[in-house]
């Protein structure tokens, strides 16, 4: 149930650091961000030498803590409370290509509003409208040319929000500007576009890039294809996973620096493993192996990683030489308003919803507040 909640500590929202504030929710709302001089109120909790700053959404996420978002029986519960304690309150569960008759359950499963744990935002469907030479670790034989009346039939049978798609197959651009018109942000990623094909794409609705420079061309001085496409355009924000593997640290250093954080989001992508000891699991139909620092198939392709969010912001930061008060935003106020969100969460403002974390100086999560509650603690007294 939404609570009051009195927070006191140094403020970082809307890409700005503040000094030392009063947080105030009433109700589960942000009532007041005021500034603060004297002690902490003797009910509130108090920053001390880290940070307060909005809650922490993921909108590319396959699965986490032994759930896989693409097996119908996936417990969107188990794997949001796991998700609080790295400070995530909100995310959309990301279901990679499957067998066309596998989405309806699966589907019908993400439609469900768990009892607890971060927020289900709706579904980021990550396929099957992907290019077969950059599959990556989606299933070639399930990819398929998009048709408008298959996707609106899977727009029909759950709460998607995103979608990621090849903007060079035959149909897309249809389906592009069908879905812009129904509010579903379009991600081009898993594509062999030219910059030509990617340039259209986003004239005509596609807003976002899926996991930058990987599962397409890499960016060539001659021929800067969907990378440089999405790095050229004004408007797209562009995806990067920050585990330092699939992007080097030099390349995040950059993309920073180009795109600054209102168009650049941080995802995990993570899997079934994110959170659990290394071994095997599954990505929809595909066997993955994880140890404690990544995820790859058999034959040793990428499969997406167990980043954790808050690893991800730390990443940004220390490899990616981001100011802490940019990167903060690629995890909150620009995922947030992408997804048109941004008078409901993502910022730390009165209205909005008192999703919060709390920061200790090393930019661990110490405390998540979810609609005035405390969910987490550092201390290991969730309440």
């Amino acid at each position: 149930m939404p609570r009051d909640l009195e927070l006191v500590g140094r403020v970082i929202s809307d890409e700005q650091e503040w000094p030392r504030s009063r947080v105030v929710v009433r109700q589960g709302r942000i009532a007041a961000v005021e500034p603060w001089d004297g002690p902490a109120p003797s009910r509130a909790l108090d920053a001390e030498s880290g940070w307060i700053i909005p809650g922490l959404i993921d909108i590319q996420i396959n699965g986490a803590f032994g759930q896989d978002f693409a097996d119908p029986a996936a417990d969107l519960e188990t794997a949001g409370r796991g998700l609080l304690r790295h400070g995530v309150t909100a995310f959309l569960p990301t279901v990679v290509t499957l067998p066309w008759e596998q989405y309806p359950a699966v589907l019908a499963n993400l439609t469900q509003r768990p009892a607890g744990g971060a927020r289900p935002l709706g579904v980021h469907l990550e396929g099957p409208w992907l290019a077969p030479r950059y599959h990556g670790a989606h299933p070639v034989e399930h990819l398929r040319a998009p048709r408008w009346a298959e996707v609106e039939t899977l727009l029909g049978l759950g709460p998607v929000r995103m979608l990621t798609l090849a903007p060079e197959l035959p149909g897309a651009l249809e389906v592009i500007q069908r879905l812009s018109q129904q509010r579903v942000v379009v991600s081009l990623g898993h594509s062999g576009a030219s910059w030509d094909e990617g340039r259209v794409a986003l004239l005509n609705g596609a807003r976002a890039g899926t996991h930058l420079f990987n599962a397409m061309p890499p960016l060539h001085h001659r021929e800067p294809g969907l990378a440089g496409a999405l790095l050229d355009d004004h408007q797209a924000v562009v995806g990067i996973i920050p585990d330092g593997i699939h992007v080097h640290p030099a390349v995040l250093r950059l993309v920073a620096r180009l795109r600054g954080a209102r168009r650049v989001v941080l995802v995990t992508d993570a899997i079934a493993a994110m959170g659990m000891p290394p071994g095997s699991y599954t990505l929809g139909e595909r066997q993955v192996l994880s140890t404690r620092r990544e995820a790859r198939l058999v034959d040793g392709t990428l499969a997406g990683s167990v980043l954790t969010l808050d690893q991800a912001l730390r990443a940004m930061v220390q490899l990616g030489g981001c100011p802490l008060p940019l990167a903060v935003a690629m995890v909150t106020s620009t995922p947030a308003r992408l997804l048109g969100l941004e008078a409901e969460r993502g910022r730390l403002a009165p209205g909005l919803v008192g999703d919060l974390v709390v920061l200790g100086p090393d930019l661990r999560v110490r405390w998540t507040v979810q609609e005035g509650s405390i969910v987490y603690s550092m201390e290991g007294a969730a309440r």
